[in-house]
């Protein structure tokens, strides 16, 4: 039995990716669970598991007391039945009662099973958490090593870890296949939800974007130009403004790159999705004019803030709605709003400003007269 034991703790170790001296006091820890379990009085209980000597040895240890009726047999016994066990003991020594493997009750054995496993799981979730400490919120990439037809979630290797990659964290349209390289971004760590994972992926996060501009474009990297904000509705377009901290570096330009040859990287990995890059500024006015490109805009117009109040538990959080009017040629009505209303929603998610998008000159309505005239032709 003992050799049995031994095996499948060689194949747990190779199997969990744990140093086998961890694996064996979570064993070990888990066996004296069961032990407990089936004796639930007793205070003193060993387990020795040394893999070199093949040794396996589980006990009870008792005092031994001179009285024949002790007080607590639990964790006493008399003298003349614990030298059956060790005919050398004296009155205050420990006698060892060895516990047959065999003879743990089958729930007791269940449930030190499901306790090492249950460690064991701890151990992989913290491992795994301080592997991929200082990645938060990073880009990294992975290889794709299988995709279930069914469901189009899929399998990935981060560092020779396997990740499950939730078919709605991937982008809209894409199709991914076994051996593809894709660059994913973890969006946090340490799930705590049983059904969660401990690294959450996406490739629909808004920040992926901003994270793969940072690898394409030198100045991004290095400061000179800043992503002030970012809007998405992924697998179809993204907004991104940024700013220029060096009068003399042209902020859209060095996103764009020579020949597009920066955004192109960027749209490449993003499945097509296609990217507008306008330019950041301070008057806010102006930065939603921008914002909607490529529509023209005539004028904008700051309204009040509008002030709103959520119930989160017994909390209560106050939210301020900053609402705008602005005004279009009546021939880019059309292009501001965009469609399915893309560009507006983008341009309110880059602005933070709820957007109403009026024609310059609204359609004229027939007066009373002129509908009844019209009745009558």
């Amino acid at each position: 039995m003992n050799e049995q034991f031994f095996n499948a703790l060689d194949a747990l170790s190779s199997e969990s990716n744990i140093d086998k001296e961890v694996l064996i006091e979570k064993v070990r820890e888990g066996l004296i669970k069961a032990v407990k379990k089936e004796n639930p009085g007793c205070e003193h209980i060993r387990v020795d598991i040394e893999p070199k000597t093949g040794k396996l040895e589980m006990c009870i240890l008792k005092e031994v007391m001179k009285v024949m009726f002790v007080d607590d047999p639990d964790n006493e016994i008399y003298i003349g039945e614990a030298k059956t066990y060790d005919p050398d003991v004296k009155e205050g020594d420990w006698v060892e009662i060895p516990v047959n493997p065999t003879k743990i009750g089958r729930v007791a054995a269940q449930n030190a099973k499901q306790s090492i496993k249950h460690d064991i799981k701890d151990f992989e979730r913290n491992k795994l958490l301080e592997q991929y400490k200082g990645k938060e919120h990073e880009i990294v990439s992975a290889v794709v090593q299988k995709v279930e037809p069914a469901t189009g979630n899929a399998v990935i290797t981060i560092d020779k870890n396997e990740h499950y990659f939730y078919r709605s964290e991937q982008i809209p349209g894409e199709v991914l296949k076994e051996g593809d390289i894709i660059k994913v971004y973890i969006v946090s760590l340490g799930g705590t939800e049983k059904k969660q994972p401990i690294v959450k992926l996406s490739r629909t996060h808004k920040d992926m974007v901003k994270r793969l501009f940072e690898l394409e474009v030198p100045e991004i990297a290095d400061g000179t130009v800043e992503i002030k904000s970012i809007a998405r509705i992924e697998g179809v377009r993204s907004k991104i403004a940024v700013y220029s901290k060096d009068k003399n570096v042209d902020a859209v330009g060095a996103c764009i790159g020579p020949k597009k040859s920066r955004i192109s990287n960027v749209v490449a990995e993003l499945k097509g999705e296609k990217i507008d890059v306008i330019n950041w500024c301070e008057d806010e006015a102006e930065f939603i004019a921008k914002a909607l490109a490529p529509a023209e805009v005539i004028n904008v117009e700051l309204l009040e803030p509008e002030y709103k109040t959520d119930m989160k538990g017994d909390q209560e959080i106050k939210k301020v709605i900053r609402k705008c009017r602005v005004v279009v040629p009546n021939n880019q009505f059309s292009l501001a709003i965009g469609n399915k209303g893309q560009n507006a929603k983008l341009a309110a998610g880059l602005t933070g400003y709820k957007i109403d998008i009026v024609p310059e000159v609204p359609a004229v309505e027939e007066t009373a007269d002129e509908a009844a005239e019209n009745d009558g032709e």
